[in-house]
């Protein structure tokens, strides 16, 4: 009796994380619609943002192209929790944090060692489907850029 009602808890518990994620207005996959984004000279250009459950955790890959035109493909695993977690696939950064402000905002930074890159804000429509990333910092070379990209649900 007690282990049936110890896996019942658990299961309890793994429908509400799950329905949890579900709720959440970020997770899906984004577009990049380039007629309303403003992409700085010198930063990449994210064309497909998808972010998706991982376990507890929250598993964003990104494409898109790198300021040479050549081909990125980056994965960041963690939380929303505003602790770094590493990125795998992108050169320019080696951890990325994510922090929950509110159901419609993220504070994102990235940092190569110790050092912050980028840092901004990604912003959910009321409506759920666009969402707004404002980034600023700078490329590899030390050169400052900023970004303002608009993503369109999928």
């Amino acid at each position: 009796m007690k282990a049936r009602a110890t896996i019942f808890a658990l299961a309890l518990c793994l429908i509400g994380a799950a329905v949890c994620f579900a709720s959440d207005g970020f997770m899906g996959t984004w577009k990049l619609n380039e007629a309303k984004s403003k992409i700085g000279a010198g930063a990449p250009k994210n064309s497909m943002v998808v972010y998706e459950a991982a376990g507890d955790s929250i598993k964003v890959t990104i494409d898109g192209t790198a300021s040479d035109g050549k081909p990125i493909h980056s994965e960041w695993t963690g939380k929303f929790d505003g602790k770094d977690y590493p990125v795998t696939g992108d050169p320019s950064v080696d951890t990325r944090s994510f922090k929950k402000v509110d159901e419609h905002t993220l504070e994102v930074t990235q940092k190569k060692g110790d050092k912050v890159t980028t840092s901004g804000k990604i912003v959910l429509s009321a409506d759920g489907k666009t969402r707004t990333v404002t980034v600023s910092g700078t490329d590899p070379s030390g050169n400052k850029v900023s970004t303002t990209a608009v993503y369109d649900k999928q």
